[in-house]
């Protein structure tokens, strides 16, 4: 694969899962969304979606890592570590991208939710969106935020941070042990099974931190919601940003050295 064709495959890829997962959190989460409340199974299930999604539309040209994680811990099994700045500078792109155009596709519903009496009076706020929960305690970021990036229930750093690596973790392992050290491109099921541990990882380990597992799917959208001219949008919690971009890394690391231990 040509340094053109993975940056460019990368970018699109990951743009169009950032693009769907967070659509299906914007979907969840705003008030003049016809899916308003669907809920944590609606959020599983997109994300899993969005990776088949994204997989299908951007395997042929660059594998489909569309994860830091990923390409980390491929790297680390492989030992080829020459295109990973391309992979990486891709994946960011796309991710800003893709979190850009949720913004463009739910305008209205952003618009008039983060103009709604109720909100902007504090009675109907909650500063993480649908990845968080009422009674936890009250973290730093905007009422929205949780479209863009993630956040835990609880803040307990050590927690935090563990529960993304063990999560990523379980994903890298599952891309390895298919075989798909190029990526997903290689299998015709491995797109499918990718996108059902996506989901399990969201099932079973999402409650936590809303399960990034991912420093692009985390770090780019952040810094798109920064950038936006959002209405009484609050902080975009950077005292918590380092977790979903640390852990997912660490769980890579750990990942790709536990897959060359024991199964290569």
């Amino acid at each position: 694969m040509s340094s053109a064709n993975i940056f460019f495959g990368e970018t699109i890829g990951t743009a169009v899962l950032i693009l769907l997962g967070g659509g299906v959190c914007a979907a969840v989460t705003l008030k003049s969304s016809k899916a308003r409340d669907a809920g944590w199974l609606a959020i599983a299930f997109g994300w899993g979606f969005a990776v088949l999604s994204a997989v299908y539309i951007s395997s042929s040209l660059s594998g489909a890592h569309l994860n830091p994680a990923v390409t980390i811990g491929i790297a680390v099994e492989t030992g080829e570590w020459g295109k990973v700045p391309v992979y990486l500078a891709g994946q960011m792109l796309g991710a800003m991208i893709g979190a850009a155009l949720v913004w463009v596709a739910y305008y209205g519903q952003f618009q008039a939710h983060m103009t709604d009496p109720e909100l902007i009076a504090g009675l109907d706020a909650d500063p993480e969106g649908p990845v968080t929960g009422k009674d936890a305690q009250p973290a730093p970021g905007g009422p929205v935020l949780g479209i863009f990036s993630t956040g835990p229930e609880i803040r307990v750093v050590w927690q935090n941070l563990a529960t993304e690596i063990i999560g990523t973790m379980v994903l890298v392992l599952a891309v390895l042990t298919q075989g798909l050290t190029k990526g997903l491109a290689l299998s015709g099921t491995g797109a499918l099974m990718t996108a059902l541990v996506v989901v399990s990882i969201g099932l079973s380990l999402g409650g936590p931190t809303g399960y990034a597992i991912n420093p692009a799917r985390d770090l780019g959208p952040r810094i798109v919601h920064a950038l936006l001219p959002l209405p009484n949008k609050g902080g975009s919690d950077w005292g918590y940003a380092w977790i979903p971009v640390a852990g997912p890394l660490v769980g890579a690391v750990l990942a790709g050295g536990l897959y060359r231990l024991a199964f290569a």
